[in-house]
């Protein structure tokens, strides 16, 4: 079994892929170091003299500065290393010299259920979506009392509450509206029911505008203020719904209709080297089959835009990144924080010492395959291939966003754990195996079989690949299996 993975041959520190003692000589692509302090599982390991101010490198790239001299076997993290990053960066395009789609593959198929519109679905559910976080509690009751109604191909009847939909302005406004209008198009929600309270600044008529054109018979609307019985009215909507939604049955759809977005939570240092490359990898053979992954995290790419920038497909869509990240920044800017104020305390524990570190680690979700296109938030995955989607990288946030965009299905690699789902069906990916065997019923996939030296990123990508297959099938999550799902809308003004 592997000591140590040293990922770049000019990095000048080693990563443990287990737990390293001191004293404990590493040996590892021709180098042998003698560890001169323990080095927990995911830290970091000089494997060179690195001098104070030099930059430490890993996956190639300066991931901050040494702020003492270090001799080989020195642990590196927190005490004796600090980020390299400051302000907004004026980019230039680049583009790789080999940046060309990959080779195209014969999808496989998945049993799906085709919309009215020809869009696939990898679930067939009816959605309650309030429009304000006053009718919370009214909608939960309505789901509870309405669960006979879940028969046939229908598989579930669920509502997303948050607190929003009043007391915003402008366009803090116009996001939280946005965002629930994405949700309603959502094809994994077979119908929909638009919970209104009436009084709230996002009123009806507005909502309507926002949605633009839709199926009536697929979606409906219910202002409580302005029935004398919302439970009773809510009860006669969904039974015309539940009608609508028990007309689609599985049958057999190409991979190439799936949109996957990627994300990662609660990482540690072994996100970049298991879980998340094998994402990455997964991405470019979805990339090849013709379908659709979405990448968000924008913090998260902070450091690593060399690996993302170069790689766009054309300089329009270059202009896009290149705004999306300086308009992130600019964000945090504007609030008075530092663009660097990451990584979690989890995310130190776990081995990750500064932002750029857990950038480079993060984009590697991205695969190798051109950036087809950028959206923004709230928008839909329109362009085949890799998607850039604007959005921060809390988790809950993030996910609801990528659900926004119509992912169909999310793959979360954590090092820590989790237990959140967002609406669209959330597969856990953990990047080692004590992580796996300790939390099961958090866990989907384990990728802690590359570091413990059982499988390749390729048979690992190809597992997994079966996995999403299968989920998209209609095999359960561990989350779905729970009953966890959930959303977080990106929120960015006053209370009014």
């Amino acid at each position: 079994m592997p000591q140590a993975i040293h990922i770049s041959p000019i990095d000048n520190v080693v990563v443990a892929l287990h737990p390293i003692a001191k004293g404990t000589l590493v040996e590892v692509d021709g180098l042998a170091v003698t560890a001169l302090e323990d080095i927990p599982q995911g830290h970091k390991m000089a494997v060179k003299p690195i001098k104070n101010g030099e930059n430490v490198i890993k996956y190639g790239f300066p991931i901050g500065h040494a702020t003492a001299d270090a001799e080989p076997g020195t642990w590196m993290h927190t005490h004796n290393v600090h980020t390299n990053l400051s302000g907004e960066v004026e980019y230039s395009y680049n583009p790789s010299p080999d940046l060309a789609p990959l080779p195209k593959v014969q999808p496989e198929t998945f049993m799906g259920f085709r919309r009215k519109d020809g869009r696939a679905a990898i679930r067939n559910e009816i959605w309650i979506i309030p429009t304000v976080g006053c009718v919370n509690d009214i909608a939960k009751k309505i789901v509870n009392d309405n669960q006979d109604l879940v028969t046939g191909s229908i598989e579930g009847l669920y509502t997303f509450t948050h607190p929003f939909g009043c007391s915003q302005t402008g366009h803090d406004h116009a996001q939280t509206r946005k965002l629930l209008a994405a949700l309603v198009r959502h094809p994994n929600a077979a119908a929909v029911l638009v919970l209104h309270l009436g009084c709230e600044n996002l009123q009806h008529d507005q909502f309507v505008e926002e949605l633009g054109e839709y199926d009536h018979d697929r979606v409906k609307f219910l202002t409580c203020q302005d029935v004398d019985d919302e439970f009773t009215a809510a009860r006669d909507i969904l039974k015309e719904l539940a009608a609508y939604a028990g007309q689609f049955h599985r049958e057999p759809i190409p991979v190439s209709d799936l949109v996957v977005g990627m994300k990662c939570g609660g990482s540690d240092g072994l996100s970049g080297i298991t879980a998340n490359p094998t994402i990455g990898r997964f991405s470019d053979m979805m990339g090849q089959r013709g379908g659709s992954t979405v990448l968000t995290e924008v913090p998260e790419m902070f450091g690593a835009e060399g690996f993302l920038m170069d790689r766009c497909i054309n300089k329009d869509v270059f202009v896009k990144a290149e705004h999306m990240i300086n308009g992130f920044k600019e964000y945090f800017i504007s609030h008075n924080e530092v663009v660097y104020d990451n990584p979690s305390p989890g995310n130190k524990q776990g081995g990750i010492t500064t932002l750029e570190d857990k950038s480079c680690g993060c984009v590697q979700k991205g695969g190798t395959a051109p950036i087809m296109d950028v959206i923004g938030y709230g928008d839909p995955v329109v362009t085949k291939g890799l998607n850039m989607l604007y959005g921060p990288g809390n988790d809950l946030v993030s996910a609801t966003a990528m659900t926004a965009a119509g992912a169909h299905l999310i793959l979360f690699s954590t090092g820590r754990g989790t237990p959140f789902s967002a609406p669209a069906p959330t597969l856990k990916i953990s990047t080692n195996t004590p992580l796996a065997q300790k939390k099961s019923g958090w866990i989907d996939f384990n990728t802690g079989v590359i570091a413990d030296g059982e499988k390749t990123i390729d048979e690992a990508a190809k597992d997994l690949l079966d996995l999403v297959i299968r989920v998209a099938s209609g095999e359960q999550t561990k989350a779905e299996k729970h009953g966890f799902r959930e959303i977080s809308i990106f929120k960015d003004g006053v209370v009014l």
